[in-house]
C-alpha cells in the first residue's frame, strides 16, 4: 500500500516537472523571438517588457486598454528618465508643447513654433529679452555694440527751421565680432531735443530753401514754417 501511494506521488511529481519545463520552454522561446523583449529582465507575452537592465529605461506606452512596455537607451520626445531604487521609467513632460524636459515642469526644448524660456514653452518671448533660435536670451550674446553714429539734421515736424525748437537722432547697431556669429542685438536710438534756426533763410542765401525737408511733401508744411521761408 505504501508503496503504491509513494509511486503515485512521484509519478505526479515528475508530470508537474515536466509540465513547469514546457512552460519555461515557450517562455524562453518568446522572450528570444521577441524584438520587445529582447532588451528585458522579465517580459510579458500580453504587456511586453515589465523589468529592465539597471541602466535602461521602461517605457510604457498605451496600447487600448493596456500599456505594453519597451527598454530604451533614452526616453522618447515628450519624456523624461526618472531613475528609481528598483527601475528607471520614462515619464511624460507635463507641457504638451515641449519636446524634451529634464523633470516633469523643466522643459529643455520646444516643439517647433514655440521658444524656450526658463523651463517653459512660450509663443513669444517675453519683452526685455530677444529671440535666438528656439531661445529667448536675457542679454545680447556676441554682439558688441559699435559707434553712435552722428547727430540727425534738427527737424520739428519735417522741417529745419522756424522754430525755436526740434529733435535730432543718433543711432549705435551692433557688429559681429566674427564670420558666423549670431547677431542678436537690435540698434539702439538715442534722441535729443535740439535748437532750430527760428527764421528760415531766404533763396537769396541758402539757393531755393535748402533747409526744408526735400522728402517731405509741401502739404505736410505747417502753415507757419511754409510763411516763413516763402512757400505760400
Amino acid at each position: 500500500m505504501h508503496l503504491r501511494l509513494f509511486a503515485f506521488v512521484i509519478s505526479l511529481l515528475c508530470e508537474v516537472i515536466r509540465r513547469g519545463s514546457g512552460v519555461i520552454q515557450k517562455q524562453s522561446a518568446h522572450r528570444g523571438t521577441s524584438v520587445d523583449c529582447r532588451s528585458c529582465l522579465e517580459c510579458s507575452r500580453d504587456n511586453g517588457c515589465v523589468r529592465c537592465p539597471e541602466r535602461l529605461f521602461l517605457f510604457l506606452q498605451r496600447d487600448g486598454m493596456s500599456h505594453h512596455g519597451t527598454c530604451l537607451h533614452a526616453c522618447p520626445a515628450g519624456h523624461y528618465g526618472q531613475r528609481g531604487k528598483d527601475i528607471n521609467r520614462c515619464m511624460k513632460c507635463r507641457s504638451l508643447d515641449c519636446e524634451h524636459c529634464f523633470s516633469r515642469d523643466f522643459c529643455t526644448k520646444c516643439k517647433s513654433g514655440f521658444q524656450l524660456y526658463k523651463g517653459k514653452c512660450m509663443t513669444s518671448c517675453p519683452k526685455g529679452t530677444f529671440a535666438h533660435q528656439k531661445d529667448c536670451l536675457e542679454s545680447c550674446l556676441f554682439a558688441s555694440l559699435g559707434e553712435w553714429s552722428e547727430w540727425s539734421t534738427c527737424v520739428h515736424n519735417g522741417v529745419t527751421c522756424g522754430f525755436r525748437w526740434g529733435m535730432q537722432t543718433r543711432t549705435r547697431n551692433s557688429r559681429r565680432p566674427e564670420e558666423k556669429t549670431a547677431w542678436l542685438c537690435p540698434s539702439q536710438n538715442e534722441t535729443q531735443r535740439c535748437r532750430m534756426k527760428k527764421k528760415c533763410p531766404t533763396d537769396d542765401e541758402e539757393g531755393h530753401g535748402s533747409h526744408l525737408s526735400l522728402s517731405l511733401p509741401l502739404s505736410s508744411v505747417s502753415p507757419m514754417a511754409a510763411n516763413c521761408c516763402g512757400l505760400t
